[in-house]
């Protein structure tokens, strides 16, 4: 589902930003078109940490040991 979800947001972006584009660009379409993949990529971004956390819990009912990263972080 999240692949279709991708392909929507990148066909929606392509479409809109061919559409501005057809009576020359401006600013307005410059941002507009900025705002356009702002949004497809935050939304991507959420469907990839929505999918990592469904990994997450997936692991947990299996008892699988899930590495955490390690931080350098000085304590």
């Amino acid at each position: 589902m999240d692949e279709a979800k991708r392909t929507y947001r990148d066909v929606e972006t392509e479409t809109k930003k061919d559409v501005r584009g057809i009576d020359g660009t401006d600013v307005k379409d410059a941002i507009g078109n900025a705002g356009d993949e702002a949004r497809k990529d935050l939304g991507n971004m959420g469907d990839d940490l929505r999918h990592g956390s469904l990994d997450r819990e997936t692991d947990k009912e299996t008892e699988t040991t899930v590495r955490q990263p390690e931080t350098t972080w000085p304590r």
